[in-house]
């Protein structure tokens, strides 16, 4: 009974048309709505990396200053001596 309510409702021309047209908008509508959240999702990923190599950058800058730091007394008294700190 519906079905045939709704065939005798889409036979008009009018209302194929207006159908069509509503289609093919909230297609649209839910293709940008896509895009959009695929683009907020990419900035957060590029947010994420940038984040994540200061982090790195940090870590390294502190192991090369580890690797460069005195090993006893002796030594930290000969690098002030020597003017290289």
């Amino acid at each position: 009974m519906i079905a045939a309510l709704l065939t005798g409702i889409a036979a008009s021309p009018w209302v194929r048309t207006v159908l069509r047209y509503g289609s093919i908008a909230v297609a649209v509508l839910m293709f940008l709505l896509a895009l959009r959240r695929s683009g907020e999702r990419a900035g957060r990923l590029a947010e994420r990396l940038e984040t994540t190599e200061k982090s790195n950058d940090v870590q390294r800058r502190m192991l090369d200053a580890a690797a460069r730091r005195p090993r006893d007394r002796d030594d930290l008294a000969d690098r002030l001596r020597d003017g290289q700190f």
